[in-house]
């Protein structure tokens, strides 16, 4: 069995690397103004993937911080997923092409199924669909509109398009280090054939244990983000374990 995939998260706004509370941008922390020196730290920390995230490119619709994402691809040797404003053709295949492994479609999966169908067909294994929900219900604008769509039933709207996973996020507990919603993460990941990443509000070493738990394995991985940039997780002991764990 594979270990679980541990994420460590870059949120991108104006350039910096910063967290939000519950997607709301006005509760923004700044962590490093340097994203780049960012993502080779947790690449020399061991970590296998990094996760990196357009917030103002999610609200405008379009990629905002190219910039930073491409000197985060310049410093890095590991590969980079990506979320934040893809919501055509041209904007897949141009990130792609730059060298993102893979691009995560959220908003646009809501609008434009027919979208995420086309680019998982034409980019196999490289188009996930970011499932952001409130309370079991699709959120979508950069969180700003809850639609009527379950998560689940978005989820199954893709199971035979080729999409390589569902990064689904608690917008409840994103960025307020309350332990990821293990049983509606776990149940979608139960209802769904494609692979599901958890993502929102991983707070300590007990989610990470959590993480190692049977049931959890279902998981493709996990993402963090404050706890990692708070010390409330430590890279070395968290990638050990489920190394270990595997």
């Amino acid at each position: 069995m594979e270990a679980v995939i541990l994420f460590p998260a870059i949120d991108l706004k104006h350039g910096q690397c910063v967290r939000l509370k519950q997607g709301d941008m006005d509760q923004a922390t700044v962590f490093n103004d340097d994203p780049a020196a960012q993502g080779a730290a947790f690449e020399a920390q061991g970590f296998q993937w990094l996760h990196v995230v357009d917030l103002d490119g999610a609200f405008a619709g379009k990629p905002m911080n190219a910039a930073a994402v491409e000197a985060i691809l310049a410093r890095v040797a590991f590969p980079v997923q990506l979320g934040g404003g893809i919501r055509d053709m041209k904007t897949v295949e141009g990130w792609l092409a730059k060298g993102i492994r893979r691009v995560i479609i959220g908003t646009a999966a809501v609008r434009d199924p027919g979208f995420v169908r086309k680019a998982a067909k034409a980019f196999p294994g490289q188009v996930a669909v970011g499932i952001d929900a409130r309370d079991g219900f699709v959120a979508v604008e950069g969180w700003a509109e809850t639609s009527t769509l379950a998560a689940a039933d978005l989820g199954r709207r893709f199971e035979d398009a080729g999409v390589a996973a569902i990064v689904y996020t608690d917008i409840a507990r994103d960025g307020m280090l309350q332990g990821i919603n293990w049983e509606g993460t776990i149940g979608l990941a139960q209802a769904l054939t494609i692979p599901v990443i958890a993502s929102g509000g991983l707070a300590s070493m007990t989610d990470i244990e959590r993480l190692m738990a049977p049931d959890a394995a279902i998981l493709e991985g996990a993402i963090t983000g404050r706890a990692l940039y708070d010390g409330r997780i430590d890279p070395a002991e968290a990638l050990e374990r489920l190394a270990r764990a595997a």
